[in-house]
């Protein structure tokens, strides 16, 4: 079946049938950003992948998209466990040997706002960058095993601000000490995907971890009907964390970097 670049209505329409699943998807199309490949039928697609640093298949027969993958020559394959099996299993070949392949990822989720954690938390401003920006680099060296501001500090910090002026950042501060932060790395109408949840490690093991994502889940299930993010199999405090404020485990993601 021959690859199709996509357009706009189809992707939203592909994303509509999983809000959870596909948020990343759907949020880089709405604000116009990266390149997508499709397997479509009829005008409806079967199956869609992002194009970029960063490979985002899902649907069915992911395969197909073998070879525009290897010819993008991503830095991560990262989403839905068996899009990402069944494209690594045809992508293999033409792309350096990972440096880490991480299956079984939880992606949870939670659409009933939770008990107060009652916390400072508050949108970031221009004016926290600098103590942010830190906290960020350390928590994407965590998830990605690389530190950001070693690789491209001048892009990283852009970034960090950019999540900033787009309301996508939110911390509690208590006499300088980030108790809590978070950002949303995808935002629709029908989902917030949060990424880099971080207490600072003087003030772990307190609860404010946990509190923190109360309240920042209470103040966006006010704007949409769920929030979810993914956390890495073998992260047990984190996964006890989302579990104790009501989170529910409902799919699998796999990432593989590169």
């Amino acid at each position: 079946m021959k690859l199709t670049e996509p357009k706009r209505d189809q992707i939203l329409r592909f994303c509509s049938r999983d809000p959870v699943e596909r948020v990343f998807l759907e949020d880089v199309a709405r604000r116009g950003l990266g390149r997508f490949v499709a397997r479509a039928d009829g005008g409806e697609l079967l199956a869609l992948c992002h194009m970029g640093v960063n490979v985002v298949p899902s649907g069915d027969g992911c395969g197909a998209f073998a070879r525009d993958v290897a010819r993008a020559a991503p830095r991560m394959l990262i989403g839905e466990e068996r899009a990402v099996s069944e494209l690594w299993e045809e992508v293999r070949s033409r792309l350096p040997s990972p440096r880490e392949n991480r299956p079984g990822q939880p992606v949870f989720v939670i659409r009933t706002p939770p008990t107060s954690g009652e916390t400072g938390l508050r949108e970031a401003r221009l004016e926290d960058l600098e103590l942010l920006l830190p906290a960020c680099a350390v928590a994407h060296e965590q998830e990605i095993g690389i530190d950001p501001m070693r690789r491209d500090p001048e892009g990283f910090r852009w970034r960090t601000r950019t999540q900033i002026e787009e309301g996508r950042s939110w911390l509690w501060i208590e006499d300088g000490v980030i108790l809590f932060k978070a950002e949303a790395s995808a935002w629709t109408p029908d989902a917030v995907q949060l990424q880099q949840v971080w207490v600072d490690p003087s003030a772990r093991r307190a609860g404010y971890g946990a509190r923190g994502l109360a309240d920042l889940c209470r103040l966006l299930l006010e704007r949409v009907p769920t929030v979810c993010l993914w956390v890495r199999a073998e992260n047990t405090p984190a996964i006890g964390l989302y579990e104790k404020i009501g989170m529910e485990h409902v799919l699998d993601y796999r990432s593989i970097l590169l």
